[in-house]
């Protein structure tokens, strides 16, 4: 049968599961097809593969064979259907039953009705087979095809993109979310503080100000007590947890690792971002990297234009939708990941080489419970300027004692918006990240850990690049402040269940970490920066 045919299987050819199994010699196939040169074959044959790397995977990330071309060898190799979408496109109300987001995470397709069969499409035999049984739940019997990977999501997001796009801005519960705060009370709830506190200091200014320096000492002699116990174990037990890693450790026990990098105006940087993503020290049949762009940045549109991108890197364009944020983007291109370790990089980010096998193999040692890897991040112009100094010291204050010491005292742990590893299915149960929130990371450490699970910090460095300039640092700071106080103001709205999901001892880390922050802002600002030194500062 010819690659090019636009036909399906007759009545007598079945799928997987339903007749013969899949031919085990797809790889001797293609050599005797002039496909793939004999000296590959032996190669891929005597190289040790993870399991769980298919030969698809395998083919495409070592660009010996493009995803297209593959599936047309699939649908030729086992004497079955390919189909050309331009020209016999699906039955909408089958992708709808199914749903646009199960379909992109499975990789199928469901075509249409076939002499009572449904002809579900794939891209790649694997994806059907491990999805057959769940499939033939909703649809009955089943017969498989193939067709292009991107005429498929093309299809499905376009199809569905109203689905999609309201998916990405409502995955998390609206109870844990901040789309339905009602932000007209919040304004009136703290110009009438503000009024009370004006009103009070004019006619009982020393009451104000005892009332003020009491909550102050309270708030900053517990956050100092919570940093001195934090340094403390820091200096008994190290930095990070103890951690042993073998830098060429076999890699028979890694999984699939899916990297999502969001991108907003980018030009110079994307480059720089793929220098250091080819330096990543991970197979590359195992990796599989989305950059996330909006479909109205031109200038991110343009420069990846003109850019090859390796076979594992492929772009993805975000619809637009009533918000337009990071964590929407993230939400949105999260069905697109095929991996089971989650991960997001900053577009300046520089991860060492080995930071995804360290990640790999914390997950693979620690038990169910351990949802979120967090690596630690630093500079590379640190040098720049007083400012930049500046903020290289908070970081690695923040990111080698503090954060630690949280994770230690099992804590909230408010996380940084780069270098984060979640398992998948965890992420997925606690509904991807708020799309609301400014403060997405810190809001998601809070929800992680209401739901019983933990945060590590690794010992693995991400060098990005410091904010030197004082207008974009008070903007960033602005926003960091407003998305912790309404990230408090989420999970305060009931509090008696924040503290039966939490325990009392989490509950006090959030009101300190959180209510404690904020309260010591509001005393500078309306008393002074006298007491700036000593003042913590949020960090995402």
């Amino acid at each position: 049968m010819n690659h090019y045919t636009r036909s399906f299987p007759t009545d007598a050819q079945q799928a997987p599961g339903t007749g013969d199994r899949d031919p085990p010699d797809f790889l001797a196939f293609l050599v005797e097809a002039n496909l793939l040169p004999l000296a590959t074959y032996l190669q891929l044959q005597n190289r040790a593969l993870d399991g769980k790397a298919s030969e698809s995977d395998t083919l495409i990330s070592l660009g010996l064979i493009e995803p297209t071309r593959l599936a047309q060898l699939h649908a030729e190799h086992l004497a079955e259907g390919y189909i050309d979408l331009t020209h016999f496109p699906p039955n909408p109300d089958l992708l709808k039953i199914l749903g646009p987001a199960t379909a992109l995470q499975m990789g199928v397709l469901p075509w249409r009705l076939n002499t009572g069969a449904t002809v579900i499409l794939t891209d790649r035999s694997e994806h059907y087979d491990q999805n057959q049984a769940y499939l033939r739940q909703i649809f009955g019997p089943l017969r498989r095809a193939f067709a292009c990977p991107d005429q498929m999501r093309s299809y499905i997001t376009t199809t569905e993109e109203t689905t999609l796009i309201h998916r990405a801005e409502h995955r998390v519960a609206a109870r844990e979310s901040c789309r339905d705060l009602n932000f007209k009370i919040l304004h009136i709830a703290l110009w009438s503080l503000i009024a009370v506190v004006i009103l009070t200091s004019a006619f009982a200014p020393a009451i104000t100000f005892l009332t003020f320096a009491l909550w102050r000492t309270l708030t900053l002699t517990a956050n100092m007590a919570l940093k001195l116990t934090t340094a403390i174990l820091f200096l008994h037990r190290g930095a990070m947890a103890s951690f042993k890693y073998k830098t060429r450790a076999t890699d028979t026990a890694l999984p699939k690792i899916s990297i999502m990098v969001p991108l907003l105006k980018e030009s110079a940087i994307v480059s720089h971002l793929l220098t250091h993503l080819r330096q990543l020290d991970y197979p590359k049949n195992l990796l599989q990297v989305i950059l996330v762009m909006e479909r109205d940045d031109i200038t991110t549109a343009k420069t990846l234009a003109g850019t090859k991108l390796p076979p594992w890197i492929t772009a993805i364009d975000v619809p637009r939708g009533t918000i337009k944020t990071k964590p929407r983007a993230l939400n949105y291109a999260l069905d697109h990941c095929r991996g089971s370790i989650i991960g997001v990089y900053d577009a300046e980010d520089a991860p060492e080489p080995d930071q995804l096998r360290k990640v790999a193999r914390r997950f693979a040692e620690s038990d169910e419970k351990l949802a979120c890897v967090q690596g630690t991040l630093d500079f590379y112009n640190s040098r720049t300027n007083w400012l930049s100094r500046c903020f290289s010291i908070e970081y690695a204050t923040w990111f080698r004692i503090i954060l630690p010491g949280l994770a230690r005292l099992r804590l909230p742990v408010p996380l940084g918006g780069t270098t984060l590893f979640f398992r998948r299915h965890i992420l997925e149960e606690l509904g991807g990240w708020d799309s609301h929130n400014v403060t997405e990371d810190a809001d998601i450490g809070i929800r992680l850990t209401r739901f019983g699970y933990h945060t590590e910090l690794l010992p693995t460095v991400t060098l990005e690049e410091a904010n030197c300039r004082g207008w974009p640092w008070i903007r960033q700071r602005s926003r960091w402040l407003k998305g912790y106080a309404v990230t408090w103001a989420v999970h305060m709205r009931a509090p008696k269940t924040l503290l039966r999901d939490m325990g009392l001892w989490q509950f006090f880390g959030v009101q300190l970490l959180f209510a404690g922050t904020l309260s010591q802002f509001f005393w500078r600002l309306y008393f002074g920066p006298s007491g700036w030194p000593f003042s913590p500062c949020p960090i995402p």
